[in-house]
């Protein structure tokens, strides 16, 4: 299976010709619908420090994990067990569990309706300050590289600046088990992401692959340290497809790694609820009419979704 041949582009690069990086990632994304950014400033100890509370947390027993998921809660935050998610339109069910943490919003914030309170293991004395943290860091990465798709745009640099502020952005601590002889499934089916832009932490285990336009499925390789970065559908909606939503899937391991688990940490950014979601005028023409007449919300969007997915 070759390897993606997906250019690295560095965020350095960025701040010294912001015209320059936005076009070299916009191409990336309009072919692919993924991009792998280094130099991200990301401090790595706070990475490892999320990282360790993540896999502390999945070792805890199995009773104990349960006590923080959330019953109709649509997955939103707390822990969701393993072989509950499923990708759209799926026979089985995905291998993993995982964890949510969502964005944190004072009393009375308009937003709270839409964005449940976080729950935080009492079993795992730092795992708020240190998963958190981590949140907030790729919050406002994600923000950044936004300034740049808006300029690939053609858009004012802030243009998705206020689309994005206290949006309903979800941290995902993910873990896949070992994997047993002839599983019924994969560790993650083929499948697009819901939001605006998702930020991967590097997995330890291989396993990431995208398909491409020609319906070949390749793997995604970063070097270490680098983010994976891609369109979801919130973002391929907004530009009636010029930034497609790609899909993705993890596979299984080869056997001589099946009893290995593999932890990742994506962060899926979200427009704010109550954002319009309607196509870019500037994303129209002759040759790419209109995809979508009717605008939606970001939060029916979302939920739409949800019980495509089996979490609502």
């Amino acid at each position: 299976m070759p390897a993606m041949s997906l250019p690295t582009l560095s965020l350095q690069a960025r701040r010294a010709d912001p015209q320059g990086f936005a076009k070299a990632m916009g191409d990336s994304y309009a072919t692919t619908g993924f991009a792998i950014v280094s130099d991200h400033g990301l401090d790595s100890a706070m990475i490892a420090r999320a990282l360790d509370a993540t896999k502390a947390f999945f070792a805890l027993p199995e009773p104990v994990k349960r006590r923080y998921h959330v019953a109709g809660g649509a997955g939103q935050r707390g822990y969701i067990p393993f072989g509950v998610e499923a990708a759209k339109g799926a026979k089985h069910v995905d291998l993993k569990e995982f964890w949510h943490v969502g964005r944190e919003l004072p009393e009375g914030h308009r937003y709270r309706a839409f964005m449940p309170p976080n729950l935080w293991p009492s079993e795992i004395g730092n795992f708020h300050s240190d998963v958190y943290a981590l949140y907030q860091a790729l919050d406002a990465l994600g923000a950044e590289l936004l300034q740049s798709l808006a300029l690939f745009l053609g858009l004012r640099e802030d243009f998705f600046a206020a689309a994005v502020r206290d949006g309903n952005s979800v941290l995902r601590l993910l873990h896949y088990p070992p994997t047993p002889p002839n599983p019924a499934g994969v560790r993650a089916e083929a499948h697009e992401d819901i939001n605006v832009i998702t930020l991967l932490l590097g997995a330890e285990e291989a396993g990431l692959q995208l398909r491409t336009r020609e319906g070949r499925w390749l793997d995604v390789n970063p070097p270490e340290g680098a983010l994976v970065v891609n369109i979801g559908d919130m973002l391929q909606r907004l530009t009636n497809h010029k930034l497609p939503s790609t899909s993705h899937r993890v596979i299984n391991p080869a056997p001589e790694r099946a009893h290995l688990p593999r932890y990742s940490i994506p962060f899926f950014l979200h427009f704010a609820p109550d954002y319009l979601i309607e196509t870019l005028p500037s994303c129209i023409s002759p040759e790419h009419p209109n995809r979508y007449r009717e605008p939606i919300t970001a939060q029916d969007f979302l939920y739409e979704r949800l019980r495509e997915i089996r979490l609502a």
